[in-house]
């Protein structure tokens, strides 16, 4: 029987493979499905501040995210990856042009030029995940980056997903941290109901 790494890393590979395969016509429509899905959200319509990872290529493209929120009157914030401390903290960008290549060869925001995310108002929060399930349970990288914030985060947590990516249930561990609610290009699943 495998043990929970083993898991968690073919699990990893299979998703990687959906992704890195999948036609680039049909990833922009997926894309802009699951951006309109997301945008239509209730819980969006009260965000005051939207908190999101910036896209690498196999992901649900955020970039229009980015512009969509900020063009709406939101603060808009993404991550800076702290390296051998496992942790993130979010930072205020205009638009995406602030972001500079940072940890892994992801965009980040400039610490010269932006200001440190304040978690007030209605914070929604965009997480990536290769794969997510019908409990909320994300299967990410395996760095631990998003599971750390998201157990001190008390804004809502949206996963962006494509549906060949989700399962009924993946394996997860005691640190893992479920988010509010998963987007697809097919459907919205709230897992804990209205948290704003």
């Amino acid at each position: 029987m495998k043990n929970l790494r083993e898991q968690k890393n073919s699990l990893r590979a299979g998703f990687r493979q959906i992704r890195e395969s999948m036609d680039p016509d049909r990833k922009r429509r997926l894309d802009a499905a699951i951006l309109a899905r997301l945008l239509s959200l209730r819980e969006y319509g009260a965000a005051t501040s939207v908190y999101t990872y910036v896209s690498k290529p196999i992901e649900v493209d955020t970039f229009a995210l980015i512009e969509a929120a900020a063009a709406g009157g939101r603060r808009v914030a993404t991550p800076r990856c702290f390296p051998g401390t496992r942790t993130m903290r979010f930072y205020e960008i205009r638009s995406a042009g602030e972001l500079k290549e940072g940890l892994y060869g992801v965009p980040e925001p400039d610490p010269d030029r932006s200001r440190p995310a304040a978690e007030t108002g209605n914070v929604l929060c965009v997480v990536p995940g290769l794969g997510f399930d019908s409990g909320g349970y994300r299967l990410g990288y395996g760095k631990g980056y998003y599971d750390r914030f998201l157990s001190g985060f008390a804004g809502v947590a949206v996963g962006l997903c494509y549906s060949a990516c989700t399962r009924w249930s993946l394996p997860h561990g005691y640190y893992d941290r479920p988010v509010d609610i998963v987007v697809t290009e097919k459907y919205v699943r709230r897992i804990s109901g209205k948290r704003f």
